[in-house]
């Protein structure tokens, strides 16, 4: 436990006001609409994210080692104003090719802070002692955060009601508050130590290979970050534009669209909440490796039965939503007790850079299928592939293996 009991310490209060900066994305629940409003189909749509994650996958290695090499603090300053300038440049674009350019930049932002993030954290509580609380402390920060962002995501329905790009304007505005959070976060004591800031980009990468070929942890790479990962990342694309059509087939105006995803968001984010705060209980009761055994296939199974039954499409994608932060956080813990201090950040960067890559071919995929047939039909081949590829993963491969040489505390 912390230090004294009930007293959390002041460098975790750090990390959740800076968890609340981030969350107050007012244009999570009408950024597609926007899109669409914009004139863009839904290829356009996919190719954007497309380049967001061919961004990722150039960019993630590289900013991980800067992480490494110059600091967690600076990394996670620099990704932070990205974000913050992009969101304005997204609220004033008009046309797919500044929006093209505009994804590059938002990308970059969040490639300075994924590994930062969690290795900032992992190292922060490495000084505490308290490592093995990474999913407790991570989870409780998520929670904080989707509670904020339930609240953003009413007020951003709403401030979409009078213009769509509003509530990109808000958020670019609380986003820059996490700014001065950032400058006063400091920069673990565990990081210092541990000579990264000497560390050579040719170490960094033999770092990585030394980590990947644990099979301990190969096999989850390819069980969670590519495969899990990508399908998660498609029900976030089509969510918006199927519920927008549930919706008017039930005959709600089209003018209360927006303010209903709102609140439909705010569920999913209460939801997700819910179970972030518990991740600790998550990772002692369940284990990493139940989770992961039984969670894809209920997603599979949750997407692959809209083919038969679309009117079941909103509480589907309100489960799978709903699971998003808990998986990651539960993911990141198995990855981190494998790993050490030295070149942390660039392993965390690097299994990012594996996700994008892999969810490239999904998004083209599922952005055709969807103009040609629907985006419903799309989640549905998503949801069968999930089902027959986690099949085949835990058929030939152990993606639940102990760790060859523990490095923390065992994920059960």
């Amino acid at each position: 436990m912390f230090p004294r009991e009930g007293l959390i310490p002041p460098v975790i209060l750090k990390y959740y006001l800076y968890k609340a900066t981030k969350a107050v994305e007012f244009y999570r629940p009408i950024m597609y609409i926007y899109f669409l409003s914009q004139g863009l189909s839904f290829t356009q749509i996919v190719i954007l994210e497309a380049v967001y994650n061919l961004t990722t996958l150039l960019g993630e290695i590289p900013t991980g080692y800067i992480s490494d090499r110059v600091g967690r603090r600076p990394s996670l300053l620099i990704g932070t104003v990205l974000i913050t300038v992009t969101l304005v440049g997204i609220g004033l674009a008009n046309s797919f090719a500044e929006l093209l350019v505009l994804y590059v930049f938002w990308s970059m932002g969040y490639n300075f802070r994924s590994g930062s993030e969690d290795a900032w954290l992992y190292d922060s509580l490495t000084d505490l002692s308290e490592s093995e609380r990474f999913a407790h402390v991570r989870g409780r920060g998520e929670a904080l955060a989707l509670a904020i962002g339930a609240v953003a995501s009413v007020v951003g329905g709403y401030l979409a009601g009078f213009d769509l790009s509003y509530p990109f304007f808000v958020a670019a505005a609380i986003m820059g508050v996490g700014i001065v959070v950032v400058l006063s976060m400091p920069e673990p004591r565990s990081y210092r130590v541990q000579g990264s800031d000497s560390l050579q980009f040719t170490e960094s990468i033999h770092i990585i290979r030394q980590t990947v070929e644990n099979r301990s942890i190969r096999a989850f790479i390819l069980y969670y970050f590519i495969l899990f990962s990508a399908v998660l990342y498609v029900t976030s694309i089509f969510l918006q534009p199927v519920f927008e059509e549930a919706a008017l087939e039930m005959g709600v105006p089209r003018g209360q669209v927006e303010p209903l995803l709102g609140w439909f968001y705010a569920v999913v984010s209460l939801l997700s909440a819910a179970l972030s705060y518990n991740t600790g209980i998550i990772h002692q009761k369940i284990g990493i490796k139940g989770w992961f055994l039984t969670v894809p296939f209920a997603v599979g199974l949750g997407l692959s039965s809209l083919w038969f039954f679309p009117l079941f499409a909103i509480p589907v994608l309100l489960f799978v939503r709903a699971i998003v932060e808990t998986s990651r956080s539960l993911a990141i813990q198995y990855i981190n007790d494998r790993s050490g201090t030295t070149g942390r950040a660039s392993v965390l960067s690097a299994m990012a850079m594996v996700s994008s890559v892999t969810v490239i071919p999904f998004q083209l995929g599922s952005g055709i299928i969807s103009d040609v047939f629907t985006p419903i039909i799309a989640l549905s081949l998503a949801g069968i592939v999930l089902i027959g590829g986690s099949t085949l993963l835990i058929a030939v491969s152990t993606p639940f293996a102990p760790p060859e040489s523990a490095k923390g505390t065992p994920s059960k």
